[in-house]
């Protein structure tokens, strides 16, 4: 149950459950930006793109890497629904480097429409993870 000053967090994957418990706050990243959640939000459903989120328990900012999905947020819970999530000691930057490097090269041939959405979805997951490991 979330205290004063925070919010029920649930961070789930098709995998795991990567994070349920409180959260003072939470920046994600939505499809129009950035977007900054405490508690006490009003209730919206929004669309998560692959990218770097925070969320901060215990006075301490937590990053993470994240896939597309989509969020909740209520007041005093929020769920969030995503294809990934990993920690940054959790990510590959060898690989993520190397994978970067092969959706770029796809990206540069003639592709169908369908391997073209698919080749930009491997790079925003490549870059989600690269921008979060650092």
């Amino acid at each position: 149950m979330a205290g004063t000053g925070t919010f029920t967090l649930e961070i789930i994957t098709p995998e795991r459950q990567f994070y349920i418990g409180p959260a003072q706050a939470l920046v994600l990243p939505a499809v129009d930006g950035e977007m900054g959640i405490y508690p006490g939000h009003e209730p919206v459903v929004t669309a998560i793109e692959p990218g770097q989120l925070r969320y901060k328990t215990e006075d301490k900012w937590e990053p993470a890497a994240v896939g597309a999905g989509f969020a909740e947020i209520k007041p005093d819970y929020v769920i969030l629904l995503v294809g990934f999530a990993e920690h940054p000691e959790e990510i590959d930057r060898k690989r993520a480097q190397a994978a970067k490097e092969r959706a770029e090269e796809r990206l540069r041939q003639k592709q169908s429409i369908h391997e073209y959405y698919h080749s930009k979805a491997a790079l925003a997951r490549a870059m989600a993870r690269l921008k979060t490991r650092r």
